[in-house]
């Protein structure tokens, strides 16, 4: 049974990395350390052994370099890439999940100074780009994307992509976002922003505007300027 669900968790992996040649290679990613010392701490942390959970979540931090909470609730097929992340306490990740590096699932104070659910939710199949921060008590629709290096403090609807500091919802065509996987979670090949595109547009028809209006200018300028012809009499010859 565990050997099956090694197996499993590794071609998934490797399903969504194209750089290793064998499960050999996924074997010795950081990533695949972490959550596997995860689950011996959060077996310890469910136990009430918060030192001994503890103990090994920072064993764990020295070797791989990821800090995950012994607390955070982890589903099947996490695939943590690379390195350098935070997960808190309270974080629930579901199934399928892809984070890259640098990526921060952290928590909100309560003013009340009571703990509870502070972290974020993430739901089955997001894709979590590099240096992206994920704060407070909010959810990450299923499928959602979240762009590299985005703040995100809200909660991320069903499918959506979420680009920018504060993070904003992009509309994303939905071949696109039905995609199996997104590497990076970043729609990297065309400009999927709404908002980007309008003040481009915007910007376009002003300078279109800003032509016309100097020829138009320029037109009435020179009949100003042009001498007006003098009128022959009638009936006048030329000496």
């Amino acid at each position: 049974m565990f050997i099956s669900n090694l197996i499993e968790y590794l071609d998934s992996i490797k399903e969504r990395d194209p750089a290793p040649r064998s499960r050999w290679e996924v074997l010795l990613y950081p990533g695949v350390w972490a959550v596997g010392y995860h689950r011996i701490a959060h077996w310890l942390f469910l136990g009430h052994m918060y030192f001994l959970a503890r103990l090994v979540n920072h064993f764990a931090r020295f070797v791989t370099g990821i800090d995950i909470h012994p607390g955070a609730k982890i589903g099947s097929n996490f695939f943590l890439d690379h390195g350098f992340s935070v997960i808190g306490e309270t974080a629930e990740i579901g199934d399928n999940v892809t984070m890259y590096q640098n990526v921060t699932l952290g928590g909100t104070n309560p003013t009340t100074g009571i703990g509870g659910k502070r972290h974020p939710t993430i739901l089955n199949n997001v894709i979590i780009g590099s240096g992206a921060q994920i704060l407070g008590p909010i959810t990450v629709g299923e499928r959602a994307r979240i762009g590299a290096a985005a703040v995100v403090t809200d909660d991320v609807p069903a499918g959506a992509t979420m680009i920018g500091q504060k993070a904003r919802s992009t509309l994303v065509k939905a071949e696109t976002y039905a995609r199996d996987f997104m590497p990076y979670g970043t729609p990297c090949r065309e400009m999927f922003d709404p908002a980007t595109q309008s003040l481009e547009i915007m910007q376009c028809e002003i300078e279109t505007l800003r032509k016309k209006v100097a020829e138009l200018m320029a037109e009435r300028d020179a009949r100003d300027v042009a001498p007006a012809k003098p009128k022959r009499a009638k009936g006048s010859t030329s000496s």
